[in-house]
Order: C-alpha cells, then structure tokens, then sequence
C-alpha cells in the first residue's frame, strides 16, 4: 500500500470516529448548556480549563516523545513504555495535589472543588490513553483509536443524558465524563495489549530521567499551549465571574467541536512527518505545503458562514438566554482557522526535532494572551478574551514562519497564490450572502455549491491535487 493510501486510510478511521464525536458532542454541548444554565456552564467550564490547563504534570512531554521515538524504530516500544507507564502515575499523584492546593488557596467554594477534582481525574485518565494512542499512532492502526474514541463519544453522549434525566445536577455531569474515560482506557488497553505490545513495568530510573529531560521541550510547550488556551476563563471566572464565563464558554465549546478534527490531523500526520526527516526530508515541505492548503481551503469560508449566521447558530443550539455568545463567535471562530494552520506549522516543526522553537513560540504567545487579558477582560468581559485570543494566534502564526523559514520549510510562492485563492473564493462566498440573505438551514447547501464553483474557477485545485486523490482513489 502506497503512503498516500496508508495515510488515508488511517485518517479515514479517525474522520469517521471524529464525526461521529462531533456530532454527539454537538448534542451534548446543548444538552449541558441548556440545563445547568449560564453561571453552572460557568463552573463546569472553569473546572475543565484549570484542570486542562495543569494536565501536563502528569505528562511532561513524554506521550510526544514517545510517539516520535516509537515511529521510527518499533524495537524500543517495550522500554519506553513499560517505563512511561509507572513514571505518568507518580506524576499524577503531584498532578492531584498541585490542583487542591490551588483551590484551598483559592477558598473554592466545595462543589468547585468537587467538580474540579472529577475533572483532574478524567484528565489522568485521558492522558493515559492518549499515551496508548500514541503507539497506535507510530504504528499507523488509526482503526483501534477510531473505535476507542466512538466508545468514548457514545459513553459519554449517553450518561450525560441519563444524569441529566435523573436531574442530579453539575455533579452528575462531571461523574458522566469520568465513567466515559474509564471505559475508554479500558477499550485503548485491551486493543494495545491484544494487537501491539504487553509492556511490562520497568523502574529504570536512569531512563526515568532521560524521559523527563527529552520530554522538557514538549512539557514546556504543553504548559504554554494551555495557558494560552485556557487562561482565558480562569481569569474571566476570577475577574468577572461565573455568568460572563458561561457566555464565553458555550462558544468555546462549539470551537472546540470544530477543532476535534485538528486532532485527526495530528494524530495521523506527526509519526509520518517524523519519518519523512529522517529518511525523505524533502517530502516534509511538500506534505505541510499541501496540509497547509487543504486546512485553509476547509476552515476559511466556516469563518465567513458564522460572520453572517453567528446569533442564529448561538440561539439554535443554546437559546436566548446565551443570546450575547453572537458576538463572541463572531470573533472566535477565526481561531479554527489559525489553530490548523499553526497546527501544521507546529507539526512540522516538531518533526523537525525543532521542538524548543515551537516552545519559544508558545512561550511568547501565552504571555501575551496573559497581558492582553490582564487590560481587555476588566473592561470588555468576555468580548475582550475573544479579541486577545484571536490577536495571539495571528502572533503565533507569524513566529512559526520565522522558525520554518530559518530552516528552509517554508513553503514557496504556490503556496502563498493557493491561499490568495482561497481567500478570493471565501470572499465571493461572503458576498453571495451578504446579497441574498438566506436562511441559515438553505444557506448551508447553497454554500457549498457556490464556495466549490469558485474554487473550480479560480482553478485551487492543481496537479499534484488531483494525483493524490487518484492514489487515495487507487487508481
């Protein structure tokens, strides 16, 4: 099997389970929205970005690492493994302890508390599986992570409904999530063990310190990529308060629904990337030129539909009482765009074994998400979080164009006509509906005809395009 096949294939698993998260977590985030109401969304939020935000204490870059070594040398899976494994559960012990002691601090109210430890928990668990993902990964068997992540999608879908049924509040939910987790490491365990590898523990503690040192770059960055990520709410629920981290929250959510499908991306281009530098390192530009253009062609014209249809979306799926999220997504949205494209950069990057570039560049993008947020949130709320958001990504996008150009990864021209095509092709989108003004649910279908015609005319679609749907095609 050609690379190009093997690769879709295995995004193909992954976009299959990713769709099916995706719509359920869309009904899910309604359902939790809808019930626990603003300032309960306000709390569940925060405790998922504080919680979110110090996982990589139980981590400190070694799943990352892990999945890079294993990805171009199988033999070593054992030993990385056998002691990664207890190496994460001393850490999550710290991980448990850094969080309660933060909220004692804090004088967290007691179902703050309790909320937010559920959710320290489902991130120990997540974390774990996501380090059983990782060798899937480096082995190319998307198949076992796609059924794992319905699992996960369908569990969870159906106990939030059942503790929503049964009334039993913020708590409830919070429980909802972690039962979910517990059978989705479950599932990721056996299909490891039956399929892959049966590690066993080791207590290397030279190894232990090796991991820790080699996964510093990759823990450096996660602690940046959270902050950058989740500061946001923290400060607005300590600045603010719950009802203004509710509104931002629910739109935060939808973004988050969009940005499940970076996680396909990642999951199945890193190991190949990683094996492209270091056996083919000219195919790495062209794979991040071509990833760049197929994450721009699908992100750009979402942004523009939500311009024209934000309060519509918001009303739809929240109701009223979440009527000022309009504005919000409006805003947001634009973070889809930049988040896959920075993705791509930072994948390429990581690859590259340039991982202390990509720490330097989230490092300078969370203390300015921070310092935006210190000035915007007292006197814009919610409105100001979205803005500093969107100006950090922008500020990330133009760091990593510095770090890939120094190492003669970034993309020629082409590339850059390619984007100026999609932008021309967004653009018309964005003016067709400006014009007729239709109703979301008949805009929808008539921007996809419209937004395709455009591509087909500004001629997007080029030969190396239409060799890899070939390949992907068999044929």
């Amino acid at each position: 099997m050609n690379k190009i096949r093997l690769i879709f294939k295995n995004m193909s698993w992954l976009a299959i389970s990713q769709v099916i998260t995706s719509i359920l977590a869309f009904f899910w985030t309604i359902l939790i929205a809808r019930y626990l109401g603003v300032s309960d969304y306000g709390i569940f939020g925060f405790a998922i970005s504080l919680s979110g935000m110090f996982a990589v204490c139980c981590d400190l870059g070694i799943n990352t690492h892990v999945v890079r070594s294993i990805a171009t040398d199988y033999d070593i899976a054992d030993r990385y493994l056998g002691n990664a494994i207890p190496l994460k559960l001393l850490l999550s012990i710290g991980y448990f302890v850094i969080i309660y002691i933060l909220l004692v601090v804090w004088n967290s109210s007691n179902l703050v508390i309790y909320v937010v430890m559920l959710f320290v928990l489902e991130c120990v668990l997540k974390n774990f599986t996501g380090l059983f993902h990782g060798v899937f990964q480096a082995h190319e068997k998307g198949i076992y992570q796609g059924i794992a992540n319905i699992l996960l999608a369908v569990f969870s879908f159906v106990l939030i409904v059942v503790a929503i049924y049964f009334n039993t509040g913020l708590e409830g939910i919070s429980w909802a999530y972690v039962i979910a987790n517990v059978i989705f490491l479950g599932y990721t365990t056996y299909a490891l063990l039956k399929h892959i590898i049966r590690p066993k523990f080791q207590f290397d503690f030279d190894f232990w310190k090796k991991l820790l040192v080699w996964g510093i770059p990759f823990a450096l960055t996660g602690i940046f990529y959270t902050i950058y990520y989740s500061i946001d709410i923290v400060m607005l629920t300590q600045m603010v308060g719950d009802f203004a981290t509710g509104i931002y929250n629910a739109t935060y959510k939808l973004i988050n629904v969009l940005t499940l499908f970076y996680g396909i991306y990642t999951a199945v281009i890193f190991p190949v990337m990683s094996k492209l530098y270091k056996s083919e390192s000219s195919l790495l530009v062209a794979s991040f030129e071509k990833s760049t253009k197929y994450l721009t062609m699908v992100t750009v014209p979402i942004c523009i539909g939500c311009l024209f249809y934000s309060t519509d979306i918001i009303q739809f799926i929240y109701g009223h009482q979440y009527d000022q999220a309009g504005v919000v997504l409006q805003i947001l949205i634009w973070t889809v765009c930049f988040l896959f494209i920075n993705g791509a950069a930072s994948t390429a990057l990581n690859a590259s074994h340039k991982e202390y570039s990509v720490t330097k560049i989230y490092l300078a993008a969370a203390v300015f998400n921070v310092v935006l947020n210190f000035f915007l949130i007292p006197k814009y709320s919610y409105i100001g979080a979205s803005i500093a958001t969107v100006l950090s990504d922008m500020l990330i996008l133009v760091l990593a164009s510095i770090a890939l150009k120094k190492l003669d990864l970034l993309p020629g021209r082409h590339l850059v006509f390619d984007i100026v095509k999609i932008c021309i092709s967004s653009a018309g989108l964005g003016i067709v509906l400006f014009y007729l003004k239709l109703n979301m649910w008949i805009a929808i279908p008539v921007s996809i005809a419209i937004y395709i015609i455009f591509l087909i005319l500004t001629r997007t679609f080029d030969d190396g395009d239409k060799y890899i749907i070939r390949q992907i095609l068999g044929n």
